[in-house]
């Protein structure tokens, strides 16, 4: 499974590098130290409490991009059938959904847990009245 920092999980998660400490002392995360001597947690365990707490990250993650629809998130489901795959996202309080061919799955190694940044590009945006009170 992919190990994350405290900094990283953190910042997936939307909340302190303090918080995600806290959470590692009240068993909420699991955390060990990696083969350079640093602590980290399990990605697939920050994806269950990232689906749980559905809290948008406080910045992006650093990587450029001309992209303006990018959200970074952690994979949290992936469904592998044949040529096609599901891959299921939890990007802040955002649950995206990919379909791609299980060749890229396999080519970009995504899994639960795994630090994703998921691009959308549509010709199409459908805007709908919201009533507020």
């Amino acid at each position: 499974m992919p190990a994350l920092r405290i900094r990283t999980a953190a910042e997936l998660l939307g909340v302190s590098d303090d918080t995600v400490r806290r959470w590692i002392d009240t068993d909420v995360l699991t955390a060990h130290k990696d083969e350079s001597g640093r602590l980290v947690v399990d990605g697939a365990q920050v994806a269950e409490v990232a689906v749980a707490a559905a809290r948008p990250p406080r910045a992006r993650l650093g990587s450029a991009s001309s992209a303006r629809n990018r959200l970074p998130g952690l994979v949290t489901r992936v469904v592998v059938d044949g040529v096609m795959a599901q891959v299921e996202m939890q990007c802040g309080p955002f649950v995206i959904v990919s379909l791609m061919s299980s060749e890229s799955v396999r080519t970009l190694g995504l899994e639960p847990g795994s630090v994703v940044a998921a691009a959308m590009k549509a010709t199409t945006v459908v805007v709908e009245s919201i009533d507020v009170e």
